[in-house]
């Protein structure tokens, strides 16, 4: 199996070349990379150029947006943007988004590939991130420990095709594996796979972002009552429990304004079904 990967990088010149360097270590190399430099104000262009003169595989493209840093629809925006330059020419079963603030295991992507050939309802792959505390590398515990964070996703592509790819909005890496359960595909989490995650999630993230959570959560279905208690289960794993108000009033705001939701109501039936089933699972 060929796998790509697509990179969104908005000032990470501080980052980037240790992620490049960590895939071009990779005991099973990848057919395609693309590195989308988003308007980037730093030397993240120059440094993803440089690589491009040493790797072949390696190729770089600009896009132009604007400079604030929302979660979720910059990112994926560029991500898409990639996605559109994929030569017609490349062929893969794989689809990689990757973060520019990484350093991979050299047997990463060798290790996801097998996986993928293995099991053919398999969908999603990822291993684990670690971030650095104290002079040492930790668990980076923010999500479930059957959620692949969304700076490194690995999909089979045709799951990336059924769930109709990324979305741009808030919740995007929630939406995608949501709808691949949906469509009976399988979720596989990696925890020996750990991947070094160099910037603190969510360091970009300024005052306009703090209500998105909450929006999301409307706009997934999940109404009211799941949304408190996801609301306090994430400013909890945070570590900052006011967080849970800015979730809320996101919702109301969301709601008061009738955002568009990001999946149908057959499938919010089963977002809530299956998010029932996993909080009666940790009760009981």
């Amino acid at each position: 199996m060929k796998y790509i990967v697509i990179i969104p990088a908005y000032n990470e010149a501080a980052y980037l070349a240790k992620t490049l360097e960590s895939l071009a270590l990779q005991t099973l190399l990848p057919e395609w990379v693309l590195v989308v430099n988003d308007s980037s104000t730093d030397q993240t262009a120059s440094i993803a150029a440089a690589f491009t003169t040493q790797y072949p595989w390696l190729h770089l493209t600009t896009k132009t947006s604007a400079a604030i840093h929302l979660p979720g629809s910059k990112v994926v925006q560029a991500f898409n943007h990639g996605l559109a330059l994929l030569p017609e020419t490349i062929a893969y079963d794989v689809i990689v988004k990757l973060d520019a603030d990484l350093i991979l295991p050299p047997h990463y992507f060798e290790t996801v590939i097998q996986e993928f050939t293995a099991n053919p309802t398999l969908g999603m792959v990822g291993g684990v991130a670690l971030i650095e505390k104290n002079d040492t590398w930790v668990m980076e515990n923010l999500t479930d420990t059957d959620h692949i964070r969304g700076a490194f996703k690995a999909y089979r592509k045709a799951c990336f095709q059924q769930i109709g790819g990324l979305q741009p909005a808030m919740g995007w890496d929630t939406v995608d594996e949501l709808l691949c359960r949906y469509y009976h595909w399988s979720i596989l989490v990696r925890p020996d796979l750990q991947i070094k995650h160099l910037k603190p999630t969510g360091a970009q993230y300024d005052k306009k972002a703090r209500y998105k959570q909450g929006e999301a959560f409307y706009r997934l279905h999940y109404g009211l009552l799941i949304t408190i208690i996801a609301s306090v289960k994430l400013a909890s794993k945070k570590g900052k429990p006011l967080l849970f108000l800015d979730y809320i009033k996101g919702y109301f705001k969301a709601k008061a304004n009738r955002e568009a939701y990001l999946v149908t109501e057959e499938q919010g039936k089963f977002i809530r079904h299956y998010r029932w089933s996993k909080i009666k699972s940790k009760l009981f």
